[in-house]
């Protein structure tokens, strides 16, 4: 039995550079892990996936991507048997934090060490990419510069431990939804990436907090007004930044004082229909 975690991550940048052969969309971002996790624990069976998922409503068969995940690995590795696989999700689903993402490559993770298979980093985020475009990055966690579908990732110094508050209205949005609204009405204004990797390499925190942005974001916003509000109160309540993750809806805001994100988290539940979550950053898978 293997008992493993899977973190949620934010966008702390997102630029969209257009759309590929492929069907899918270039992007440009830089992506950052977090302690919010959920905790999947994997059994070996005689045959055949067995999932499970602690909240109602999940698909627990092939269109889940941790199931998925689980069969790919027992293709790829020609293995003999089955796993069993529960999931206690604490990652709130259609959210923008790669809830899913990060279960499917818990189950990557949990499948080497369950069956022992000796599979490098470097193949587990090859399999990842097969399944989904943010897993490399789930496998990998920390700070890293995402280019590609996602999968084309630069490991980056650690962005400085700092705390989030994460507000999610109460509105599901579907990222193909978000990339067509894109697509259909793109927003003038980008991130700069450029700018921000640099002061990212300087230690210059002031800067990354005036830098974040989401090309993504406005799309969003336009259907949802309610992201500008979180964002808005986020701001008021002394957040250094404050911005919609991936393709939203959740809202995140980066604090530098414990005390204040917690005070902030607090009047969130109290004032809004949010679902409210106090974490921190985190650094690399295993580190």
């Amino acid at each position: 039995m293997v008992t493993i975690r899977g973190r949620a991550k934010i966008n702390l940048t997102l630029d969209v550079l257009g759309l590929r052969d492929d069907g899918y969309h270039e992007i440009a971002t830089v992506m950052q892990s977090l302690a919010l996790a959920d905790t999947l624990t994997l059994t070996r069976e005689e045959s055949e996936i067995a999932l499970t998922v602690d909240m109602p409503g999940l698909e627990t068969d092939e269109r889940n991507l941790a199931w998925r995940a689980a069969a790919l690995v027992i293709e790829h590795c020609g293995i003999r048997g089955g796993v069993r696989i529960d999931i206690v999700k604490r990652i709130p689903v259609a959210a923008g934090l790669a809830g899913g993402s990060a279960d499917a490559a818990a189950v990557l993770r949990g499948m080497n060490e369950l069956y022992a298979l000796g599979l490098s980093d470097a193949e587990l985020c090859a399999l990842g990419a097969q399944i989904g475009s943010d897993i490399p990055f789930s496998l990998m966690g920390g700070t890293v510069f995402a280019t590609g579908r996602g999968e084309n990732m630069k490991l980056l110094a650690d962005f400085p431990k700092i705390h989030v508050v994460l507000a999610k209205p109460p509105v599901d949005v579907s990222t193909p939804w978000a990339y067509r609204a894109y697509d259909a009405h793109p927003p003038e204004q980008r991130p700069d990436n450029s700018a921000f990797l640099e002061a990212l390499a300087a230690g210059d925190m002031t800067a990354c907090m005036r830098l974040v942005g989401n090309v993504l974001e406005p799309v969003t916003e336009r259907a949802h007004p309610i992201v500008g509000d979180y964002r808005s109160r986020m701001y008021a309540h002394g957040a250094a930044c404050a911005m919609m993750s991936g393709s939203g809806p959740t809202v995140f805001g980066l604090f530098t004082e414990q005390e204040s994100a917690a005070h902030t988290a607090e009047e969130f539940r109290r004032e809004t229909g949010a679902a409210v979550y106090l974490t921190q950053t985190a650094g690399r898978y295993g580190v």
